[in-house]
């Protein structure tokens, strides 16, 4: 079976990234057709594969601020046509990907989230000048614009595979669609609870992990600690990275920079008290890898999170994005008392293994056309 991979863009390495690599271990000879491709900012998970970047990747303005380029990033992905060259093209997408041209072969879309520039405008208010009124009004056109080739391009999927419930809801509002939802891999091979490297002290901390991007809520997580006075690690990068460190007043708050190391990062879930999310998330790989090594979560009731912690069993919930909401989660929260055995072992049902496996259920489905 000739198969083809289509991945948005290859200029970062999170979550969705983490799911293309688990693609590729099930379809290693697939080439994968991405808008933009930077083997440094991806860490070199990528460099054993077939990767074809677009003709954008050769200007280094595009692989740096991609944000800018996309009004014309429907156009340039509508122009890598596959016609007939291969049996089946899985797309890995939260935006673009879904709309490249694949002539008679299946189409299953792995969706992250629909293009949120174009259903969620209020996305964009993090970015430089989106927040202006006057840019906003300007921008509805364009948005417009969008969401219809996002609905149209929909139309060139066979199968939706959603990564939650919550994915799945928005797929059937804005793409009148079905979609069946496979949870993204944890790989419990690197992160797992041992209770040899568990070693909580008086003085251990709280965690956050992530990008530091508007919608990920560092900025209640570190107000919420600037009141605490307790010790609060964040570990990431990203643009928000300045306003973030000038925003931290206590001197508890520490910054780590992106940890590339799984042993490392598996450490630091292994001695925190627990991890902080308060974002919405389409799954929220973060809390899941962080339970996997019995972490509990204290999560904000919304988005993926929902379907990740079990209230009272694996983390608590709070129901408003606030720094109040935070503090009074980390307060209940000291007066509970969590197993981290049983947390690690929820996160099993996130497995790689269970997730190729599911994922290869779907695709002989597809291709003997039981799901079309």
């Amino acid at each position: 079976m000739r198969v083809a991979i289509a991945h948005d863009y290859l200029n970062q390495y999170g979550g969705a990234e983490r799911v293309l690599e688990a693609i590729m271990e099930i379809f290693p000879k697939a080439p994968i057709y991405t808008l933009l491709y930077d083997e440094v900012r991806t860490l070199g998970r990528f460099q054993k594969y077939d990767v074809r970047p677009s003709f954008l990747n050769r200007f280094e303005m595009a692989r740096n601020h991609h944000r800018r380029f996309i009004p014309i990033f429907p156009l340039v992905q509508e122009l890598t046509r596959l016609d007939d060259d291969f049996d089946l093209i899985i797309s890995s997408s939260a935006g673009f990907a879904k709309g490249i041209r694949r002539g008679k072969a299946r189409h299953i879309s792995y969706c992250h989230t629909p293009l949120r520039y174009a259903w969620e405008p209020d996305y964009l208010n993090g970015y430089s000048g989106f927040g202006n009124p006057l840019m906003k009004i300007l921008a509805k056109p364009a948005l417009a614009a969008l969401r219809w080739w996002d609905f149209n391009a929909a139309r060139n999927v066979d199968v939706f595979l959603a990564n939650s419930e919550f994915i799945a809801n928005r797929i059937k509002n804005y793409y009148k669609r079905d979609a069946l939802v496979l949870h993204p891999p944890v790989d419990t091979k690197k992160f797992y609870y041992n209770p040899k490297s568990y070693q909580l002290k008086a003085k251990s901390y709280f965690l956050m992990a992530g990008r530091f991007l508007h919608y990920k809520g560092f900025d209640f997580g570190i107000q919420a600690f600037n009141h605490l006075k307790l010790p609060l690690k964040i570990v990431g990068a990203g643009p928000e990275f300045v306003n973030l460190q000038k925003m931290a007043k206590s001197p508890l708050i520490e910054f780590i920079p992106f940890v590339d190391s799984a042993a490392k990062l598996r450490d630091l879930y292994s001695n925190a008290s627990a991890l902080i999310f308060p974002q919405v998330e389409d799954f929220g790989l973060v809390a899941a890898e962080a339970q996997a090594c019995g972490l509990p979560v204290l999560a904000y009731r919304g988005g993926g999170a929902r379907e990740i912690v079990q209230e009272g069993k694996t983390g608590i919930f709070f129901d408003r994005q606030t720094p109040e909401a935070i503090i009074e989660a980390v307060l209940k929260f000291s007066k509970m008392c969590f197993r981290r055995a049983g947390i690690s072992k929820t996160a099993n049902r996130f497995s790689k293994e269970s997730f190729k496996k599911k994922f290869m259920e779907n695709i002989i489905s597809v291709m003997d056309n039981k799901m079309i």
